[in-house]
């Protein structure tokens, strides 16, 4: 198991990927070259925040005020997530 995302990571969508709203198909993918993936809405939400500029701390919370959940768990799910796509090479932390 990867170890957890840094709370003063600053995760930002590698070069050449981009979130792309699909409007035919109502859902959002997550373009990168020669892959699409189609993340769910949590993730979503989480990968919109990767604009490099908040820390994954910062990110955490946010979502866990606009959520009204524990912390905890959405920065568990959240680093698991973005380590996932790291070693995929779609996120840069």
């Amino acid at each position: 198991m990867s170890a957890r995302v840094p709370p003063d990571a600053r995760p930002r969508l590698a070069r050449g990927v981009r979130l792309h709203q699909d409007r035919a198909r109502g859902r959002t993918v997550l373009l990168a070259p020669e892959r699409v993936i189609s993340p769910n809405p949590s993730a979503v939400e989480i990968l919109r925040r990767c604009d490099g500029t908040l820390t994954f701390a910062a990110i955490v919370e946010d979502l866990a005020r606009v959520h009204r959940a524990e912390p905890g768990r959405i920065a568990a799910d959240a680093s698991a997530l973005l380590r996932d796509l790291a070693d995929r090479r779609m996120v840069e932390l």
